[in-house]
């Protein structure tokens, strides 16, 4: 097998290669290295007349050194070194640098024979030379032997309205470095003061058909990892069938397991603290990636074939034969943005805007008609009411109560979730015997309280027009769709078109059994909120011995939510500490302590946020429901406090005057001293709910106190093992 070599084309059709010995630049067997231009590739070998002098020795004559000995040799050399340099021309790799607008970043473009980038963060390197490309039905590869390349750099320094998003305005700052090549094909790059991004374009006629993508990740040194596997085992296929819900595991590259993959977003532990997010944007028309590791410092990924045969089972459909390509599509396109996150800070992580800055800007000429709010949700509880006199489940009378409980605390919606439908696979056929839509709407109209209705993947699917019309016209302000659980095409295809489709009709989403967002709540902002999280349901059904939520909730921050929002569906009154907590199905209870509940909806960005209790749980509890209760659920501003991965985390929100801030720990007691300098000037109180003296062993237990800020703008404060704090600051 020949490595590291040297391309020197003659003619059209006709290469010599020589293979180096390792590194690139060391001697070739029988000639110096000096002739030959260092960083050639030839990993391409054309058609037609070749020599090849392999790494293996020619046979030398007594006393030669192996390879071109005595003066037959040295002549024979000459001779040809004259001809090879005389009448060919070097095939020499082209090298494209672009830097981020602070400068910190800089990505290194190199095309050859192959087209690899390389990536540093100051002194810190992130990425070594790490090959792209991009396959075709035809066999034709995007990226083997480009020719024509033609470079051209744009810089862009703009802010842009994030309506329904952690901040009101993003700031898109980057530069661009666009290659385009013969063959109707181009390569983006974009650096942004905090990430790469790149992607490959298209302009061709008719339909374009990809067998593979090849995004493979070198990395300098075996870094740490934080990755979330498939929650099944076995083949890829078996692993493909999927909720994205895992918890993460923190192990070194080169100990990932071989046999699992893992979806995006992962999260690389680089030197000097600093963070790499993997993650993607834009999948229109395209799969999810994966990756696996190989025991090496590598990630290659892999994506799902295109679903050519399902069967319905359950809310979903089950692939039973994929197509050899991953996608079709036209052939005038844009791929995928692939994006390197680099954070200086695990704070960093918590302020990145790189998904929704690339993601394709907003297609709903009007989007006031959006609105973001807080959902009385029946689910985690059961539909399970006291203090009621009538028998509390899936009927008008249940959800009635629930819409009083909403007016009452200025909640938002109610969302009628699985059970309503007499067949929840064909949800036109009507609603089961009890339950009044048209009435509950009615009556939540009048107390200014609207109403959401939960549905399958498999139920929209098939008539999606139809459903969205119906329901519209009843009065429903949205949709909840859930099992998806595959990211293959088909059902990135389904997911832009049921935004499409539910934004015709003025309907909102939000997705459950779905992968991470991918910048679709920018373009079609009525996907308001997705899943793809290990949320509080799990306290319901998960292993009793192996759940460990408290450590989930202080990491998902810095990983799934750089990609978006997510539905954690927080608000548990029934809350345990580590020794006393149960998986308990039909009265849920939370780990961690009361505060946490709390600082959930300050730290978790969830624009449709879930109240998951029971109505008489919260109103047994009524400073934290009042408080709960008045915490907005989207933002003007967003200030990373005190942060570490998997330990603890603090955030600061502005909405109007008003700051609130939020943090958790993990499940060791801590004390956290929080800068709160971006206040400015003036005379600062805070309603402060911090944990109780004894939440380490009653989780309930809690202290809420008014407090002046001090003028240090330093306030500290204590949380409990697997605790909390949150506040609203005001003057």
């Amino acid at each position: 097998m020949i490595s590291n070599q040297t391309t020197i084309n003659d003619k059209p059709g006709s290469t010599m290669y020589w293979p180096f010995r390792s590194p690139v630049g060391a001697s070739v067997r029988g000639f110096a290295a000096s002739p030959i231009r260092r960083g050639l590739s030839c990993d391409n070998i054309r058609a037609g007349m070749q020599f090849c002098f392999a790494a293996s020795p020619i046979r030398s004559g007594p006393g030669e050194a192996a390879g071109f000995g005595g003066g037959r040799g040295r002549l024979f050399k000459l001779l040809l070194l004259t001809l090879l340099l005389g009448s060919m021309h070097l095939s020499a790799q082209k090298a494209y640098e672009l830097s981020s607008p602070d400068g910190k970043l800089k990505a290194t473009v190199n095309v050859g024979d192959h087209i690899t980038y390389s990536l540093t963060h100051e002194s810190t390197v992130v990425l070594s030379a790490s090959p792209v490309s991009m396959t075709l039905e035809s066999g034709e590869t995007l990226g083997k032997a480009p020719k024509g390349v033609k470079a051209r750099t744009s810089r862009v320094n703009r802010t842009i309205a994030s309506p329904f998003y952690k901040k009101s305005t993003v700031s898109e700052h980057y530069n661009e470095l666009a290659l385009s090549f013969n063959g109707n094909y181009g390569l983006v790059f974009r650096a942004y003061n905090d990430g790469l991004a790149y992607r490959f374009t298209t302009s061709r006629k008719g339909e374009l058909t990809v067998t593979e993508e090849e995004c493979t990740l070198n990395f300098p040194k075996d870094y740490m990892t934080f990755v979330a596997y498939s929650a099944n085992e076995g083949s890829f296929e078996t692993q493909l069938f999927n909720s994205f819900e895992g918890p993460y595991t923190h192990k070194p590259l080169s100990e990932l397991d071989t046999k699992r993959f893992f979806y995006l977003p992962a999260l690389v532990e680089l030197d000097g603290g600093k963070k790499l997010c993997v993650t993607e944007a834009d999948l229109y028309a395209y799969p999810g990636a994966w990756f696996k590791g190989n025991g090496s410092q590598s990630l290659k990924i892999a994506h799902a074939g295109y679903p050519q045969k399902t069967e319905p089972r359950g809310s979903s459909y089950f692939v039973l034969e994929r197509a050899h390509y991953i996608a079709k599509s036209a052939g005038m396109r844009v791929f995928p943005w692939r994006l390197l996150i680099v954070a200086e800070n695990d704070g960093a992580l918590l302020g990145c805007d790189m998904v929704y800055s690339v993601a394709e800007p907003c297609r709903i000429a009007d989007p006031s008609w959006i609105k973001p709010g807080k959902v009385m949700w029946d689910w985690w509880h059961g539909t399970a009411l006291t203090g009621v006199d009538f028998r509390s489940g899936m009927n008008t009378e249940t959800f009635k109560h629930y819409v009083d409980f909403a007016a009452k605390y200025g909640l938002e919606y109610v969302l009628v979730d699985a059970g309503w439908a007499i067949d929840r696979d064909n949800i036109l056929a009507g609603v089961r015997e009890g339950m009044d839509f048209a009435e509950l709407v009615r009556y939540g109209n009048s107390n200014n309280v609207r109403i959401l209705a939960w549905m399958s993947y498999r139920a929209f699917h098939h008539d999606m027009e139809n459903v969205s019309r119906h329901f519209a016209n009843l009065g429903i302000k949205g949709f909840k769709i859930d099992f998806q659980d595959r990211d293959d095409q088909q059902i990135e295809d389904f997911i832009y078109a049921a935004a499409e489709i539910c934004a015709n009709h003025q309907l909102l989403i939000d997705f459950h059994g779905i992968h991470k967002p991918t910048g679709l709540q920018r373009t079609w902002p009525n996907v308001i909120n997705y899943e793809g999280v290990m949320g509080l349901e799990w306290v319901k059904f998960g292993n009793q011995q192996t759940l460990d939520m408290v450590t989930n909730d202080v990491t998902i921050p810095f990983i799934r939510m750089v990609a978006g929002p997510f539905d954690y569906t927080p608000g548990a009154m029934r809350n345990a500490s580590k020794q006393n907590f149960k998986v308990v199905n039909s009265e849920p209870m939370s780990q961690g302590t009361r505060c946490r509940q709390l600082a959930a909806y300050i730290v978790f960005d969830e624009p449709l946020a879930m109240v998951s209790d029971r109505p008489s749980n919260y109103e047994k509890e009524q400073e934290c429901i009042r408080f709960m209760s008045k915490i907005p659920t989207v933002w003007e501003q967003t200030v990373p406090l005190e942060n570490k991965v998997a330990e603890y985390v603090s955030v600061a929100r502005k909405d109007g005057n008003e700051w609130y801030i939020g943090g958790m720990t993990n499940w060791d007691e801590r004390s956290l001293t929080l800068d709160l300098s971006f206040l400015g000037d003036g005379r600062y109180k805070a309603e402060l709910f911090t944990d109780g003296v004894n939440a380490n062993r009653i989780a309930s237990d809690y202290k809420k106190e008014v407090i002046d800020i001090p003028a240090s703008r330093q306030l500290t404060v204590k949380l409990a093992p697997g605790g909390g704090f949150a506040a609203r600051i005001y003057q």
